[in-house]
């Protein structure tokens, strides 16, 4: 087990289920992570009371770092559209938590923790996420850039991504029509970003149906959590 002054406990949380491992400082997971259903309604404080309950019985840590589904702005929650922005509107979610488990935490956009797990640090590389919406990370030569909310700009008939391909799109569309809209969606990105390297994770990612081009990976959220070490990395 690593120094636990240096152990990181990484939190991802989605609109379904909240998950977490320990890291050590490189971003080895020291455990399998485990997960927890996302309670609902995902006020702040179940939100809370959920994640207390997932990490009980971890081995010691020295700082948390949290993937969450939303913009934040240095700890803030933003926009939280999968979860409750009305509830989360404004929340130092970052503070929370650090005053919670007497521990330095640091959050940012699921997607862009995601990302720093991930990426191999060449170029312009982009991930995305499909689970209960549409997240997005864009990196450029490992450096994290500002964070877009593609996922609530409009893709087809007033719809914003996260409708026209989340969750709820999926089971209404099914399979086969949900991957027609995912590889419009795929071309468009690769016209608009010219990335480099497109990683596809999340709990859909395994639904795509479609040949991928060469430079689009799928990728696990085991991948990504190790984002959290990165989150890191400067102190």
């Amino acid at each position: 087990m690593t120094d636990t002054t240096e152990a990181i406990l990484a939190i991802d949380i989605g609109g379904s289920h909240i998950k977490a491992t320990i890291l050590d400082k490189n971003g080895k997971m020291q455990m399998d992570y485990e997960k927890i259903v996302t309670p609902r309604p995902a006020k702040p404080e179940k939100v809370l009371s959920a994640i207390k309950e997932l990490v009980q019985h971890f081995p010691a840590y020295g700082k948390i770092a949290v993937g969450f589904p939303g913009y934040i702005k240095e700890g803030i929650v933003i926009t939280a559209p999968n979860l409750g922005t009305k509830d989360w509107y404004h929340i130092n979610f970052s503070q929370l938590l650090t005053d919670t488990f007497n521990k330095p935490a640091r959050v940012i956009n699921d997607a862009d923790m995601q990302g720093l797990g991930i990426v191999s640090g060449k170029g312009l590389e982009m991930v995305l996420t499909l689970g209960t919406g549409f997240g997005t990370a864009i990196l450029k030569n490992g450096v994290l850039l500002p964070h877009l909310e593609i996922a609530h700009h409009p893709i087809a008939k007033k719809q914003t991504y996260d409708e026209y391909v989340g969750e709820k799109a999926l089971e209404k569309a099914g399979i086969k029509k949900w991957n027609k809209r995912m590889e419009m969606i795929i071309g468009i990105l690769q016209t608009v970003f010219n990335y480099d390297v497109l990683y596809i994770g999340g709990g859909n990612a395994a639904k795509l149906t479609g040949k991928l081009a060469d430079n689009i990976k799928i990728v696990s959220n085991e991948d990504g959590i190790h984002g959290g070490a990165r989150l890191w990395e400067n102190g």
